[in-house]
């Protein structure tokens, strides 16, 4: 499979400004997110697609390919579609890695590359919960799977509600899951999704992958057993550095 590796890299960021060139142990982030997505053996290619020259700049300092893309897209899903547009050689599938999360793990790409078979629609990533307080928390999306290892819904709830039982006991008597925001997407299925007008799932949970589901695309899971670790705010930032 010929797989694209696109990095979206928005400058604008109501909590964390700028935050793709925040410095990490003297690289910026983005940096650090090109080269662990480099390491990956199943990509053919990995671009970085920004709307800012501020970002593009320092890309091409370091020697990372930039595509630059509009200021109005709402995702990085439609960021990825513009760039795979714009690149100018034919994919069969872009895998879609988060600008966010500098340590990101090589492995964790080509465990997702690993089910690109030409059948699969989308995928994604999940892992195991077994914090407590990673279980109950809104701002980790938990995801809910059918029997052949694909998403049946996702939530910023705790799903499913386990009756019978207190909640501090939820772990020991049901396998839970959370996402982890990293998607592979089939060349002409990344087209088709960005034409899809926002869903009332979707709006109700600011999931974009629930627009997806209710539109009857299906989301092929796989589980990893490597943590992700995104940076929204510079607190984030500060507690990862340490």
């Amino acid at each position: 499979m010929n797989i694209l590796g696109i990095i979206p890299a928005r400058y604008a960021s109501s909590r964390f400004p700028a935050k793709a060139l925040a410095d990490i142990g003297g690289k910026t982030m983005i940096q650090r997110v090109m080269e662990q997505s480099q390491k990956a053996t199943s990509l053919s290619r990995v671009v970085i697609a920004t709307d800012h020259e501020a970002i593009a700049g320092p890309v091409r300092a370091f020697g990372g390919e930039v595509i630059m893309t509009s200021e109005n897209h709402q995702s990085g899903t439609d960021r990825c579609y513009e760039a795979m547009r714009a690149v100018g050689e034919t994919f069969d599938y872009v895998i879609n890695i988060q600008g966010d999360e500098p340590f990101i793990k090589p492995e964790q790409i080509d465990l997702l590359a690993s089910v690109l078979d030409g059948k699969t629609e989308l995928a994604t990533l999940v892992k195991r919960i077994d914090d407590p307080a990673v279980l109950f928390n809104p701002s980790t999306p938990k995801v809910v799977l059918n029997s052949r290892g694909e998403a049946l819904y996702f939530s910023r709830q705790t799903l499913p509600y386990l009756r019978g039982w207190p909640s501090e006991a939820w772990l020991q008597h049901h396998l839970f899951y959370k996402h982890i925001g990293i998607y592979a997407y089939r060349a002409d299925i990344l087209g088709q999704i960005t034409e899809l007008p926002p869903s009332l799932l979707e709006k109700a949970e600011a999931l974009e992958q629930l627009r997806w589901l209710e539109n009857g695309y299906r989301i092929r899971c796989v589980v990893t057993e490597l943590d992700s670790y995104g940076i929204d705010t510079p607190e984030d930032l500060e507690r990862l550095v340490k």
